[in-house]
């Protein structure tokens, strides 16, 4: 019973919750992205490589000739897909690439730790610390100017 107790502590602590969110978001965009990517991306490329579909591009390991890559896959023949793999480097960078975005983003939100003006400085005739706000040197007697 502690252990279940331990868990739901767990689990409903905000970095958790927050982690789930941005996990459900994060399949949510690479969804969005991976359509991007296959469906006016590639297309666009395809067409300016001289074919209609970049992910047709394959190899077969098992010899034969196939015009589709369903046509290989159908016929149970071993293929490397590389134009698949293609697509799904691409998909890949546009992802990495929007999260060091927002990455970014972020750390430039966070607040800068204020300077803090020092309290203490030197005596210009002893060199000794005083009191930034201090008229005269506690160890010399010397009359220092008044700092703000």
């Amino acid at each position: 019973m502690a252990l279940v107790k331990e868990f739901k502590e767990f689990a409903l602590k905000g970095s958790v919750i927050d982690l789930a969110i941005g996990v459900i978001i994060g399949a949510a965009f690479g969804k969005i992205v991976t359509s991007f990517v296959d469906d006016i991306l590639m297309p666009i490329l395809g067409v300016l490589l001289g074919r209609h579909d970049f992910s047709d591009y394959f190899v077969t390991l098992s010899g034969g000739h196939y015009d589709t890559l369903a046509q290989a896959k159908a016929a149970g023949a071993a293929t490397l897909n590389y134009g698949v793999f293609v697509n799904t480097l691409i998909a890949f960078f546009i992802v990495a690439f929007a999260i060091f975005l927002a990455v970014k983003r972020v750390n430039a939100w966070k607040r800068k730790p204020q300077v803090e003006t020092p309290t203490m400085r030197d005596c210009p005739e002893c060199l000794s610390p005083i009191l930034r706000k201090a008229s005269r040197c506690k160890f010399c007697s010397a009359t220092v100017p008044v700092m703000a």
